[in-house]
């Protein structure tokens, strides 16, 4: 039995003959350690012993304090721990999610397994670049795990936030850009930086864009906001904040969320924005087929967001690939050929129009098709 074997509980991944969790959500305050991938609350927790990143204990603390133990690991750092008298070995990878986000690579008796936590490829403005490394074993998140989520560059998207915000102003209106705390709102603040406009930013902003600093990011010009809201300023608000709700009570302001999920048609409405602009800090579709390209390797499980849709994918490219979360019906998703035989031993009508191929451009310039749907 490999020492690699794991189970899909709490919310997180538990390797029980390292006494190890990748990110669960229940706390764990018994003897197992617990890697933290990065510090969004939905991966962190009240552990009572962790592994991760400087950046990722520093923002810990100013979210959700308590004490615990911690193994501060650098990127690139291969450290060793003992559990049951198994020896075992992991190192930290940048994961171009957010400041400190990390991959773990874990190596036990000449095995690997690669969890990438969330992550992106593409390079961001405020967060390290991604560097995975091969591994024997994959387990990856999936939140953009379908071809239509492709995003455009980052640069193209910043263009029309800023086109946004001047036309706001211009109509003596207050633009109010809503992100995350966490993140999303230090990407989008670095990506104001040459736009020359007075940006305000939330209390929680504020506070966690100071770490950024203290890690040696630098930022534009920037205020907290305090009482009222000067003329022509931008505002970078959490959504659904009360003090963002309180300005749009105030003065006449008009909003825009930031988040992937703008590629979805009813995006802003549901967040009842007057618009959208499609900035994610997770890989999207063909970044997920790159890493796994990169990884190459002998298996692949697949977590969050559309996990088996992704997983099907895979399959049709050729990997061993399962989903760990949801029901997967292998018998509707097969290979091209293999669908097409099926399809004329039944003899039914011409297979082209019993099968769906997505065809998607790969962030190298090459096409690849994603999957078959009979």
């Amino acid at each position: 039995m490999s020492l690699l074997e794991f189970q899909h509980r709490d919310g997180g991944i538990h390797l029980p003959a390292l006494q190890l969790w990748l990110d669960p959500r229940r706390a764990q305050t018994g003897a197992d350690r617990v890697f933290v991938s990065h510090a969004h609350s939905d991966h962190t927790g009240a552990h009572r012993e962790v592994i991760l990143s400087a950046p990722t204990s520093r923002l810990m603390h100013a979210r959700i304090g308590g004490k615990r133990v911690e193994h501060v690991i650098p990127f690139g750092e291969r450290r060793s721990f003992e559990s049951n008298r198994v020896r075992w070995q992991i190192t930290l990878l940048p994961a171009g999610h957010i400041l400190g986000s990390a991959m773990s690579l874990i190596e036990v008796e000449g095995e690997s397994l690669l969890y990438t936590g969330d992550f992106k490829l593409r390079p961001g403005l405020s967060a390290e670049r991604c560097e995975p490394r091969h591994a024997d074993v994959l387990i990856m998140e999936t939140t953009f795990g379908r071809p239509e989520y492709q995003f455009p560059a980052n640069g193209e998207v910043m263009n029309k936030v800023i086109q946004f915000c001047r036309e706001t102003i211009d109509r003596n209106e207050t633009p109010m850009l809503m992100s995350y705390s966490l993140g999303k709102s230090q990407e989008l603040l670095q990506g104001l930086a040459d736009a020359d406009l007075p940006i305000l930013l939330h209390g929680s902003i504020h506070k966690l864009t100071r770490i950024y600093e203290h890690f040696g990011q630098s930022f534009p010009p920037y205020d907290l906001i305090e009482g009222g809201t000067p003329a022509g300023h931008v505002l970078i608000c959490p959504p659904m904040s009360k003090s963002a709700a309180a300005v749009r009570e105030q003065s006449p302001v008009r909003t825009a969320v930031v988040t992937g999920w703008a590629m979805d048609p009813g995006c802003r409405f549901r967040f009842g924005a007057d618009a959208a602009f499609p900035l994610s800090d997770h890989a999207d579709f063909p970044e997920l087929v790159e890493l796994v390209r990169r990884v190459s390797p002998r298996r692949v499980h697949t977590l969050h967001g559309f996990a088996a849709d992704f997983a099907w994918t895979l399959r049709d490219l050729g990997f061993d690939a399962r989903s760990l979360v949801g029901q997967e019906q292998l018998t509707l998703h097969l290979p091209v050929e293999r669908a097409r035989k099926s399809i004329r031993a039944s003899g039914q009508r011409n297979p082209k129009n019993h099968v769906r191929r997505d065809k998607v451009e790969s962030h190298d310039g090459s096409w690849f098709h994603s999957r078959v749907v009979l």
